[in-house]
């Protein structure tokens, strides 16, 4: 039943973003379907928000199809089966039929109203849909295209790091308790096994990303992790296993990048096969073991340190800016940056403090919707909208809310940031109080956090706090919408029945649209 399911979803899904024909590439991250496509006119949005499964939909590089954590990586296959199938059994698709529109008479046509004209879910999501393709165009830039392939080395590590959070979790919970004793040995294992080669696959995955072999990649950052390394000595100073990081093996597989398509260009093809891979390796290896390892090391503590003492002197006030000010980084295609932070934070300290305060500008959001939904209680379409967005806003799975009602209205995206900033200063404040935490895995948010929180307080303590910060982020945001997120005009524009009144005018003829 469940494959079912998922493949009813896929094959839902296929024809409203223009069939096995359209489609250029399939690829899933924790909650997206993410697509190629040839020609987006032939993608039917509206039609596929109100698909069963669909939480709403994001266009970037790619189009994404929001579907949730768990259900993405089930329909996914699905959709490719039904995309190779497609393509050899389908006919082409035509051009859906949304570009006929109803034309009546002059005489059948109802004289114009004199109350406003009402603003639908449909037009707040076009207006969403601008927003989103004005920020894509600001965020084009070299240094902002870059940081985006630095994300997409550490976006596909993150189901395994997830996975081993728990483990790792679920582990220290039995030792605290002296449950099954025999068996946290192994759970140990299992989930520290892969966070202590997690630098040859962030090696492994920048060489994939910037064009060079992806093994190649992997075999110089496997240099960061290897236990010899404590005999070789740099700058007057022994080197320890692992220094350096994932900072450091990125900055190596990068290297190793550039030394193999040196040796591409000048290298007869003769001796390509031996001396390419030899040099890829040995001369990102020898910089990698004295210089590279030291500096990402340096970098890498004080990056942690620079984590600890901001919440445990700003308290607070660090909170308040970094939930505050964390979706308007999102804006500006800035939040990229954060993932090799969080992934160093967890490399060297089990956890990053940074992500739980961070999760709490979707709390905001969330608050923000609710009191949308109570402020316009006549506005059927958006609050239909809101009821669909909201358990995948829980979840912490903000782009249906963010582009589908607070952002295209304006002083709700504002409102929602001032309830990030109030449930980032309530964590920041209990964390200058000594309470510290943080997440074992990046990815998930809002409620999904709560398996992969660790600290240094007890579980009880941590789990308090966190839902503590984001029953503040719920409650402010919901609030400040309330009573500050909307002007007069706009709840006389927004707070009125989108469904056309019945009238006794014969049904309008539909042709194709003019142009």
């Amino acid at each position: 039943m469940p494959t079912d399911k998922n493949r009813a979803t896929a094959a839902a899904i296929l024809p409203l973003v223009g069939g096995p024909d359209n489609i250029t590439s399939v690829a899933h991250c924790m909650t997206r379907l993410r697509i190629g496509l040839r020609d987006r006119s032939l993608v039917d949005d509206t039609a596929l928000r109100a698909v069963p499964g669909v939480l709403g939909v994001v266009e970037d590089d790619t189009y994404q199809i929001v579907l949730g954590p768990g259900a993405v990586a089930r329909v996914t296959p699905e959709f490719e089966a039904l995309v190779a199938e497609g393509r050899t059994t389908a006919p082409a698709r035509p051009l859906p039929a949304a570009t006929a529109r109803p034309v009546t008479a002059a005489a059948d046509r109802p004289a114009p109203a004199a109350s406003p004209t009402p603003v639908t879910a449909e037009e707040l999501a076009a207006r969403g849909a601008a927003l989103k393709e004005a920020r894509k165009a600001r965020n084009a830039t070299p240094f902002k295209l870059f940081l985006r392939r630095i994300a997409a080395v550490f976006v596909p590590l993150i189901p395994a790091l997830i996975g081993c959070g728990i483990i790792a979790g679920l582990g220290g919970f039995l030792a605290n308790l002296g449950w099954v004793p025999a068996l946290v040995p192994a759970l140990t294992a299992i989930g520290s096994g892969f966070m202590s080669l997690i630098a040859v696959f962030v090696g492994h995955n920048t060489a994939k990303e910037f064009g060079g072999t992806p093994v190649l990649g992997g075999a110089v950052a496997a240099v960061v992790v290897f236990p010899g390394v404590a005999k070789i000595e740099a700058f007057g100073q022994h080197l320890s296993p692992g220094q350096g990081g994932v900072l450091g093996a990125l900055a190596a597989a990068l290297l190793a990048v550039r030394v193999e398509r040196w040796c591409r260009r000048r290298v007869p093809e003769a001796l390509d096969v031996l001396v390419t891979p030899t040099l890829t390796v040995l001369v990102p290896g020898l910089v990698t073991l004295f210089g590279l390892m030291y500096v990402a090391g340096a970098v890498s503590a004080g990056i942690g340190t620079f984590a600890d003492r901001l919440l445990a002197t700003g308290g607070a006030f660090a909170g308040m800016v970094l939930g505050g000010l964390f979706l308007p980084l999102v804006m500006l295609g800035l939040h990229q940056a954060l993932i090799p932070i969080h992934t160093t934070l967890i490399e060297r300290s089990g956890y990053t403090v940074l992500l739980p305060i961070l999760a709490m500008a979707g709390a905001g959001q969330v608050g923000a919707a609710l009191a949308v939904y109570c402020r316009l209680p006549r506005n059927g379409s958006l609050r239909a909208t809101i009821r669909s967005a909201l358990p995948a806003g829980l979840l912490g799975i903000g782009e249906p809310l963010i582009y589908g009602v607070s952002l295209p209205l304006g002083r709700p995206f504002v409102t929602a940031c001032l309830g990030g900033a109030a449930g980032g200063a309530f964590i920041g404040l209990f964390n200058q109080l000594g309470v510290a935490f943080g997440s074992t895995a990046i990815g998930p948010s809002g409620w999904a956090l709560f398996p992969l929180l660790d600290g240094t307080s007890g579980m009880a303590a941590t789990v308090a706090v966190y839902a503590g910060g984001l029953l503040t982020g719920y409650l402010t945001g919901f609030l400040a919408t309330y009573f500050f997120g909307f002007t007069r005009q706009m709840l006389t524009d927004l707070n009125t029945d989108p469904q056309p009144t019945p009238t006794a005018h014969p049904e309008p003829t539909t042709e194709p649209a003019l142009t």
